[in-house]
């Protein structure tokens, strides 16, 4: 609620009706006049003894009802739209998340590059493998040393790669163990327990076209791993940013539909309380106040009736 004390001055008589949005009120003694909404522009004149004041009244600021939609499109038309400042301060947030989603997304591309050129060169090269992996392939060339053999005496039937330090050998000694009743003990090779086994072996073990092995590079094993973690990292960044930036549609969503329905209706109620509005601030660094947060804070304004 905004007092504005009117002033008295002598001037030559004044009608209200050459004066548009004017409210005309006479008194003995001048008092303040209490304004609810906007700001008031004043004059006065006097008639005979009793003073006549002219109050000035805005018109009422616009409110169109599709601010929450643009909104939540466009962070900040609401705002714009409603002729609200602190548009800006939502518009500018979105820029700058969606640079910094771009450039996190571009690092991840980067990196990711890098460690499949560094498998392929390196951990791959003695087998000819030239195919994409899939993500999950790449994680396994992080995790083991070798791949291990597909087959390990191509031309007949399958046999299953047995040393579990490799990625195959430890597929088939958890297909050994998950399938068969003692997986030190081999079944028939025709019996069921074997061959749902041999199928698992079939579904999740590498064949020799994505072969890899570090042997006697550690040291590109090591760079391969700390450039797929960071891409790990660059990619987790941009889906974290992602999220900031729905939240900022949200929250100038939720922003322009207070706003709108404060100008349309009056207020929310919420309870005893009545929703006045939304207030933006930024506290700099250099305020001075005692345990102030740094930067944008938004809040709800409540009233008592």
């Amino acid at each position: 609620m905004a007092w504005v004390a009117l002033g008295v001055c002598r001037a030559s008589a004044l009608s209200a009706q050459e004066v548009p949005n004017v409210v005309v009120a006479a008194a003995a003694h001048p008092a303040p006049v209490a304004l609810s909404r906007g700001s008031a522009s004043t004059s006065a004149t006097t008639t005979g003894d009793a003073p006549l004041r002219l109050l000035t009244v805005p018109p009422k600021a616009p409110a169109p009802w599709w601010a929450p939609v643009a909104s939540g499109i466009a962070p900040g038309a609401g705002q714009f739209a409603l002729r609200q400042q602190r548009s800006v301060a939502y518009a500018v947030a979105e820029a700058f998340l969606l640079v910094q989603y771009v450039a996190a997304q571009r690092d991840g591309n980067r990196e990711r590059a890098a460690y499949r050129d560094l498998a392929l060169s390196v951990a791959r090269k003695t087998f000819g493998g030239t195919a994409l992996g899939t993500w999950e392939y790449y994680e396994r060339l992080e995790q083991y040393l070798e791949s291990g053999a597909y087959d390990r005496i191509p031309g007949g039937a399958l046999e299953p790669e047995t040393d579990p330090t490799t990625y195959n050998g430890a597929r088939w000694q958890l297909a050994r163990e998950t399938f068969w009743r003692d997986p030190n003990v081999a079944p028939a090779a025709n019996s069921a327990e074997y061959q749902r086994a041999l199928a698992f072996y079939q579904r999740s073990a590498v064949t020799d076209a994505f072969r890899w092995s570090w042997r006697d590079a550690q040291l590109q094993q090591d760079v391969y791993i700390q450039t797929i973690r960071s891409a790990n990292r660059s990619y987790q960044r941009a889906v974290n940013l992602l999220g900031v930036v729905a939240v900022n549609h949200l929250a100038s969503l939720i922003d322009a539909y207070v706003s709108v329905r404060v100008r349309r209706y009056g207020g929310v109620r919420v309870g005893n309380y009545a929703l006045d509005g939304v207030h933006v601030g930024y506290t700099p660094p250099t305020s001075g106040l005692a345990r102030a947060p740094v930067g944008w804070q938004t809040g709800l304004r409540f009233t008592t009736p």
